[in-house]
């Protein structure tokens, strides 16, 4: 599917990497749920993930130990 949203997620050591490009707002949502509960987010790993759209602007933001944090 392709549609506007992009997801990411950063690591402790201020590397990131974009996990979905171009999905639509279901396939985003449900991608940052899998990310924010991995293994790699509840060890501190995973240190936040986001959801932008086709414009760059920040649609979602979760951070380690503080949680959705932007919605």
């Amino acid at each position: 599917m392709t549609g506007e949203f992009n997801v990411c997620q950063f690591f402790e050591d201020g590397s990131c990497e974009y996990v979905r490009h171009n999905v639509d707002a279901k396939s985003a949502v449900e991608a940052a749920h899998h990310y924010c509960t991995s293994v790699a987010a509840r060890t501190g790993i995973t240190r936040r993930v986001i959801i932008t759209d086709g414009d760059d602007n920040t649609n979602f933001v979760w951070e380690f130990d503080k949680g959705v944090t932007f919605k």
